[in-house]
């Protein structure tokens, strides 16, 4: 599916930018958009849009400073402190998501609309398996038996 943005904070000549979602096998952004289109009635117009209290779902955009809102009040419902997440967490989230379970950081890049590296690194938190050779925690429990091992320094070279 090509979603195409016409403006966003990084377009300052107001060009917009078009972005790919891909059908995927669970969690499906192309699915749930096209149950959302079902589901509110949408032939036309703004895909998100204000809903009232009531479930209504009316004719005007949704405001983009109420999407932080639905997103905490949304994770409340879920059980989860939602006051500690915005947009931004989800993005980071992606991205240490989709870097960590093998995602090229090209082609993260791409899905995500970074330009450079260097964004799209500060976004990424390190996920340190040492080429998958790192115990996992449940598995070098015996090794410590429960205490803080210091290792012995280095010798002299």
């Amino acid at each position: 599916m090509s979603i195409f943005l016409p403006q966003s904070k990084s377009d300052r000549q107001y060009r917009g930018a078009t972005y790919s979602a891909p059908a995927l096998a669970r969690l499906c952004p192309v699915e749930a958009y096209l149950d959302w289109l079902s589901v509110a009635g949408l032939v036309s117009g703004p895909v998100f849009r204000r809903v009232d209290r009531w479930g209504n779902v009316g004719p005007g955009g949704m405001n983009p400073e109420s999407l932080v809102k639905v997103l905490q009040q949304t994770l409340q419902r879920a059980g989860i402190q939602g006051k500690q997440y915005t947009t931004h967490s989800l993005r980071r989230g992606f991205a240490t998501w989709a870097a960590a379970n093998g995602w090229d950081i090209k082609a993260l890049m791409l899905y995500v609309g970074w330009k450079d590296m260097k964004s799209a690194i500060r976004y990424i938190d390190p996920v340190i398996s040492f080429g998958g050779l790192a115990l996992q925690p449940s598995r070098g429990a015996h090794l410590t038996q429960g205490r803080t091992e210091q290792l012995p320094p280095p010798p002299d070279v």
